[in-house]
């Protein structure tokens, strides 16, 4: 058997089918797709240039995938990886994850999506440890949705592309000031997604003061055909500027939102929120949201080093992401 890993910047089309059926198949197997949004769309159309891609094959076939994304130059670089399910149990895991390592210089914070017991297995050994969850919360939309009202001189409309996409960014920006993974965005971040097929410029609401962009909330909805479930609506994203803190602004935005989502027949709604957002938590909680899954991050420490350095188990654990 010869197991080798490729490192790449941009994959080729054959390169990218073949991860993409490792992450149907591990979907599949674990419940839970093992990449987020962000390098999905990454696989299809290309991102940052900087960004990583690493294919562990076993023989011929393709039995692991890894993305390592740079974007955050403070806290160091970021990866998700997948190994095939039918080519777990035999370390390719570890593997895959001393290449990444020997790709960052051992700085790395790891996402594993579903907080599963392999992944963790397999970061503990590598000398990882956790360091951040983000919580999937859910609500029924059957439940009652309470009424909103905007505050004062906040008027509220629809996105409209081609025209709100720079003062949206704007207030995005400054939203999410210390949350680069969302902050960052750029136009080709935004003109991505809505080419996307989800994409619906009528669930994307915007607040304005005046004629000035305040606050929003751009939701989505998930379809059975992408993820193998009825369709499911989400809370992608709310953000308030700064300045209209503390007024009732993002619960009257999550509200309509909600209600809109509603008003498209469906069954319920999701959102992620961090674990330390003790003030997003007690808003989505009032709001009849609850705790559904979670996503862990893990960060590589001194002993990550040590850790690439010593002979791969063979029976080990392997991550679902």
């Amino acid at each position: 058997m010869s197991v080798h890993v490729k490192v790449a910047e941009r994959l080729a089309e054959q390169e990218i089918a073949d991860v993409l059926s490792v992450v149907e198949a591990a979907t599949e197997s674990d419940g839970v797709r093992p990449l987020n949004e962000h390098v999905m769309l990454h696989l299809r159309y290309g991102g940052d240039a900087r960004a990583r891609s690493l294919l562990l094959y076993d023989d011929d076939t393709l039995a692991g995938y890894a993305h390592v994304d740079p974007t955050d130059e403070v806290e160091g670089p970021s990866g998700e990886l997948v190994i095939d399910p039918a080519y777990r149990q035999k370390g390719h895991g570890k593997r895959l994850l001393s290449e990444v390592l020997n790709v960052t210089g051992g700085q790395l914070r790891l996402w594993a999506h579903g907080d599963h017991a392999g992944a963790g297995a397999l970061a503990a050994s590598m000398g990882f440890e956790r360091v951040r969850s983000l919580w999937q919360m859910r609500r029924s939309l059957f439940a009652p949705l309470p009424s909103f009202e905007m505050p004062s001189g906040v008027r509220l409309r629809a996105f409209v592309p081609g025209r709100d996409e720079e003062a949206w960014l704007k207030v995005n920006a400054a939203a999410f000031a210390h949350h680069p993974e969302q902050g960052a965005w750029t136009l080709e971040d935004v003109l991505r997604r809505e080419a996307e097929s989800w994409f619906d410029p009528a669930g994307f609401f915007l607040a304005f003061r005046g004629d000035r962009l305040v606050g929003f909330h751009w939701t989505k909805v998930h379809g059975s055909d992408e993820h193998g479930h009825e369709p499911l609506g989400e809370v992608y994203v709310v953000g308030v500027d700064p300045s209209q803190q503390g007024t009732g602004l993002g619960k009257a935005l999550t509200v309509a939102g909600l209600r809109h989502l509603r008003s498209r027949g469906l069954a319920q709604v999701m959102l992620y929120v961090d674990e330390a957002n003790a003030a997003a938590i007690r808003l989505y909680s009032g709001l009849g949201f609850s705790r559904w899954d979670v996503d862990v991050m893990y960060a590589a420490t001194p002993r990550a080093s040590e850790a690439r350095s010593t002979t791969e188990p063979r029976q080990e654990p392997q991550p679902e992401s």
